[in-house]
């Protein structure tokens, strides 16, 4: 169900494979992110390279100050940063679409189709930095030969997931006006930004900025696909235009008001570090379950996805009778499980053996689920079980039920 991350699942299952052979030990969160981190250092020196590239060659004390400053710029910003901790694909999509940049510039045509084409098939919006590139390339025979071959290599995987897309994305609405506000401020700054710099970083940066997203955002009026993370590698262009600037900046004001602009992103830096930056806790959630339960009771998911909360914690998860599951992740070869039917859930909850039943909700004021299955469970526990307790957590609520009479 989920075939535009099946390389990136897959090197991931190379990871922990790896991890588990060297340590003995079960892989945990260290092997699911620092891969992500290790990503984002290779896209920041990618970034740097292209830079270096842009401002002069090999030699010379300015190439080097516009490629530090390009490099550290793009590690700084906070979205990057975001996904440098999450054991997602976008870091890796983001270095390769920035190599494949470095490799287009020095007209390496071989290796820019793998390394592109390998960033789609990480995420296949990386194709998205092709119309960019076709303004620095300046449309060169080898350059539409490369490109053909990405877009061929890549049908198969589009092919694909466009018949889960419905199923993948059919959460996203059309894009918020804080989505085209976003939008607004990168246009903005990458602009004013340009004004003065040379007319090849320009070329290549510019568009790297704005197409991408910009492509998105404006497929999305009709196929609502836009999330901002899909195209995490257009803050390159970004960095690149920062980079420039900061190497040719004249005036005393320059550096000071630098240093009052890193104020804030330190303070968004280091809220991103912290559960409340994430819209639920999965780990909080595992603790007040530990807290709350008895061996035997009783798991109710409301709805039947919020099962992810426990699956990573099994220390949690395992003491727990999970009564509306008919077949587990393993068994199903799903990523939740699969529930039995609504009468069934209702039987597995009246049966004399249930007492307590630890429920995870979902915040207040979230919209019920409409499904037979969810309204079964949630009308089952008002007219046969007590409210005993509701604990709310980032992003959720644990409430224990229990037989009338059996609350503690």
């Amino acid at each position: 169900m989920d075939a535009v991350h099946g390389l990136y699942y897959l090197l991931m299952h190379a990871v922990f494979a790896a991890t588990s052979l060297v340590t003995g030990a079960d892989p945990g969160l260290w092997s699911l992110r620092l891969p992500s981190v290790a990503a984002t250092a290779l896209a920041a020196s990618g970034v740097a390279a292209v830079a270096h590239h842009l401002a002069g060659g090999r030699h010379g004390d300015r190439a080097g100050r516009v490629a530090l400053l390009a490099g550290v710029a793009y590690a700084l910003l906070p979205p990057v940063q975001m996904y440098a901790q999450e054991g997602r694909s976008y870091a890796f999509v983001a270095a390769a679409v920035v190599w494949a940049t470095y490799l287009m510039l020095r007209e390496r045509w071989v290796g820019y189709a793998v390394v592109l084409g390998l960033g789609c098939w990480l995420h296949e919006f990386a194709v998205l930095a092709l119309p960019a590139h076709a303004f620095a390339a300046r449309r060169s025979r080898g350059w539409r030969l490369a490109a053909g071959a990405v877009v061929a290599a890549l049908l198969p995987l589009a092919l694909v997931s466009a018949r889960q897309a419905q199923q993948q994305l059919g959460w996203l609405g059309r894009p918020s006006w804080q989505d085209w506000a976003a939008y607004g401020v990168l246009a903005a700054a990458s602009l004013l930004l340009a004004r003065g710099a040379e007319r090849e970083l320009v070329r290549v940066a510019l568009p790297l900025a704005l197409l991408p997203p910009g492509l998105l955002l404006a497929v999305s009026l009709v196929h609502p696909w836009y999330v901002d993370r899909y195209v995490l590698y257009a803050l390159a262009g970004l960095a690149l235009l920062v980079g420039a600037r900061l190497a040719t900046a004249r005036g005393w004001w320059v550096w000071p008001l630098v240093g009052v602009l890193l104020v804030p992103a330190g303070f968004w830096s280091a809220w991103l570090r912290t559960p409340e930056s994430r819209k639920d806790d999965a780990r909080a959630v595992a603790a007040v379950v530990g807290g709350l339960s008895r061996p035997g009771d009783a798991v109710l998911f409301l709805p039947s996805r919020r099962r992810e909360w426990l699956l990573s914690s099994p220390e949690a998860y395992g003491a727990l009778r999970d009564v509306a599951l008919s077949r587990s992740p393993g068994a199903s070869r799903s990523l939740q499980g699969v529930e039995r039917t609504p009468e069934e859930i209702q039987a597995a909850l009246l049966d004399p053996g249930v007492t307590r039943v630890i429920a995870l909700l979902d915040p207040v004021g979230q919209p019920l689920d409409g499904y037979p299955a969810e309204a079964v469970k949630r009308q089952t526990l008002v007219s046969s079980f007590e409210l005993c307790s509701v604990t709310a957590v980032r992003g959720a609520r644990v409430a224990l039920f229990a037989r009338p009479g059996a609350c503690p």
